[in-house]
């Protein structure tokens, strides 16, 4: 989904231990049909998507990536096997200005890259031509108002992901998008204005 985190940027003291639990989890996730409870992670929509998304891992392993888990297509031995699913990947090592770094894939999919200082991680999110989402997670509540002012996106979660009020505005910047929609926002956003203009 477009909110996905595919750019995931961490702390170096904790950067080895991140990637690490990260990795459980994601080998952890059940890739399976839409209707079973449980269920992570489903299919791509089409043939043609997966493929994309797997161009971008074979893209990630000729700039240099480390794979950490994934990479692929999974096996299941049952019809799954005629959907289009990715396995859950996550790679590191590229640099800021990797194709597999600077662009969309919209798949499952993350780099997950260090950073030392907290200016040093805020121009690192920010260059970007994309700005849909953030997720800033902090123990200081502090340095998170601090850090999601300085984000360059439409919408910036603190401790958190996917929570909002359909009443506030959503939407992008850069080649996200411009308007908004929810709430108020949205009666413009999917009205079309008349206007009429009468010389008297």
């Amino acid at each position: 989904m477009c909110l996905c985190a595919e750019r995931v940027y961490v702390e170096r003291r904790i950067f080895g231990a991140f990637v690490e639990e990260l990795r459980q989890k994601a080998e952890h996730l059940h890739s399976g049909w839409p209707t079973d409870e449980r269920t992570d992670l489903g299919p791509l929509i089409s043939a043609q998507h997966r493929e994309k998304v797997l161009s971008y891992l074979r893209l990630a392993r000729e700039e240099g990536a480390t794979l950490i888990t994934g990479g692929g297509v999974p096996k299941f031995g049952d019809d799954r096997d005629h959907g289009f699913y990715v396995q859950p990947t996550i790679y590191t090592g590229l640099p800021e200005s990797a194709r597999c770094v600077k662009e969309e894939i919209f798949g499952p999919v993350c780099h997950v890259a260090p950073f030392d200082a907290e200016e040093e991680a805020v121009a690192m999110a920010n260059d970007t031509q994309y700005g849909l989402a953030a997720s800033i997670w902090t123990s200081d509540l502090k340095r998170g108002h601090r850090v999601a002012q300085q984000m360059n996106v439409g919408i910036t979660w603190v401790n958190c992901w996917f929570l909002r009020d359909l009443r506030t505005p959503f939407g992008g910047v850069g080649l996200s998008g411009i308007g908004r929609e929810g709430g108020m926002h949205s009666l413009n956003f999917y009205s079309e204005l008349n206007n009429i203009c009468i010389r008297l």
